[in-house]
Parts: C-alpha cells; structure tokens; sequence
C-alpha cells in the first residue's frame, strides 16, 4: 500500500483550493472575472483622439506631433494572456500569528490566480526571490504548470536570517525576463530596503501590473500579552518589550500606521492597483471584495480599455 500523500503537496494543494475556493468564486462572481484584470492586449488597433481619463501611457507621441492634438493608440483584446507571478519569500514572509503564516496564504493566492489563468488557456510564469534571484519559470499554460509552480514554491527553504530585503533585483529580474506586454503579480509584504518604487513604476509603464501585499494584523497592532521578546524576522535584532505598556503600543501601532500610509502613497505613485491579503482572512472573500473595487475602477474607464485576454 502507498504512503498516505502529504497534505501539503501541490496536487493537495491544488485541489484544495479548486473545492473550497474557485468553486465558491465561480458562484459570487458568475464566472466573470474580468472585473478582476483588464487592460491592453499587445495588438494594436487604431488611433483615436485623447479623451479626458485616458491612461497618457498610450499617447502616441509622433502622430500628436504631426496633429498638434493628443492622439492614443488602441489595442485589440489579445486573445491568450500571459501572466507573471513576482515571489517574495523572504525571511519576513514567514511571520504569522493567528491562522497561518504569510507565506502559505501567498501560496495559496498563486495557485488560485493559477489555475484560473491556465483554465482558460492562459500561461503562467514566475521569478522566485529569497535573498536573491533563485528561480526564473518560464511561462506556460495547463495544470502541470500550476502543479510545478506549487511544487518549487513548497521547495524553497525558509531562511532562518538574511540581510535586510532588496526587491529591486526582484522587480529588474522581471523586467529582464518578461519580454511581452504581461500580467505581473507582484506577491511580498514589502518589508524591505527602500528604492524599489523606480522599478515597480518602471514595470507598470510596460506591464499591467499588480502589488499584492500580504500582512499579518498583529503585524499592524500588539495585543496586550504581557512581557515578550520580539525578534526581526530579517535581521534576527532581538527586543524585549512589556505589551502591558500603553503607550509602547500606541507609539508601536502609530509606527505602523505611517508604515501604511507611506506604501499607500507608493503603490499610488507607481500606478498599481493593490491586493492586500491577511494571513487571518478568507482567500474568497478577499478576492470578491478586490473584485469590486476593481470592477468600480473599470467602470470609470468604461470604453476605454477592454478587457486583457479573460474567457
């Protein structure tokens, strides 16, 4: 008789989140899920007068020249999609304090957002980053593909230190990498060193690109435990406190609301729209209620962009 299979391997993994995810998503969202991703196809179509609202990403700037009037190009909906997933997984991704860890929650996400692409003939790419650049997956589509992502995903170790984050090798890999015009998934906590701003606004101006942040809510507020030790998931800087204190916990969660404003403002200036994803949230829900937001920024640009290669 065979050994009994893992719960964690990639075929649990997979079908796990075909039951008890994407089975309740194709009932909430209908099967739609262009409300969730939409922008330019790589083929272009025509050239039009530029209207109020438009994205100035696509201002044709020789033929505005010509004219003395703004023009844009248009682009047929591209027919098959290629998408990227950017993994971070790091040391700071392991952290989680109520239902799982961050980076099972973003393990998760890229095998749902996985096989919803590939089971609409879509391909499916990804770059792995731990304290570097360890795994580019060249882009391909059908179930094996999902599988062999999980797969290299559940492979890669857990550092217990490293130094501090970079995700600019993260984000110029990508940029090396993708030569088409893609969806790109952008998947960390974004626990890192500064300047990774440049090259996620870079790779918005090529890509239709997506922050996916994922956080923990203790991450964000202490509960009042008592004395503790906390340790810097990165570094390993260790730090006793007494939760007890009030004020440490409100200087502590002030530290972490301007932590929050100032990725907001970031992720606003490079363009990118935002998935924030808790480790003590449901995957389904977390999806429907981004779905809305989305769908409500689609409407304002409603004619204007079609939407990007979803069946």
């Amino acid at each position: 008789m065979n050994a009994p299979e893992s719960p964690t391997t990639p075929e649990r993994i997979l079908q796990r989140i075909e039951w008890q995810v994407i089975r309740r998503l194709d009932g909430m969202l209908q099967g739609d899920y262009r409300s969730l991703f939409y922008g330019y196809g790589v083929d272009f179509a025509d050239l039009r007068e530029y209207q109020p609202e438009d994205d100035i990403r696509y201002i044709d700037w020789n033929v505005t020249a010509r004219m003395e009037v703004p023009y844009i190009r248009q682009y047929r909906e591209d027919r098959e999609l290629t998408a990227w997933f950017l993994l971070d997984l790091s040391p700071s991704v392991d952290f989680g304090t109520l239902k799982s860890l961050k980076r099972n929650v973003s393990i998760d996400f890229v095998t749902l957002i996985a096989r919803l692409l590939t089971r609409h003939a879509n391909r499916i790419g990804a770059v792995l980053y731990s304290s570097r650049v360890v795994q580019t997956i060249p882009p391909r589509s059908g179930r094996i593909q999902v599988l062999r992502l999980v797969n290299e995903l559940l492979k890669q170790p857990r550092l217990a230190r490293s130094p501090f984050t970079d995700l600019t090798p993260l984000l110029q890999s990508g940029l090396n990498a993708i030569k088409r015009r893609s969806l790109v998934f952008v998947v960390s906590d974004f626990f890192c060193a500064p300047g990774w701003e440049t090259a996620l606004g870079l790779m918005n101006q090529r890509h239709e690109v997506m922050a996916v942040r994922l956080y923990d809510p203790h991450e964000l507020e202490l509960p009042d435990i008592g004395p503790v030790m906390l340790e810097d998931s990165e570094t390993g800087e260790q730090l006793y406190v007494d939760t007890h204190d009030k004020k440490f916990r409100q200087r502590f969660a002030e530290a972490a609301q301007r932590r929050e404003f100032e990725l907001a403002e970031a992720f606003k200036h490079c363009g990118v729209d935002v998935l924030s994803l808790s480790t003590s949230e449901d995957l389904a829900g977390a999806i429907v209620r981004f779905a809305a937001l989305r769908k409500q920024h689609q409407k304002q640009f409603s004619g204007q962009q079609p939407a990007m290669g979803w069946r």
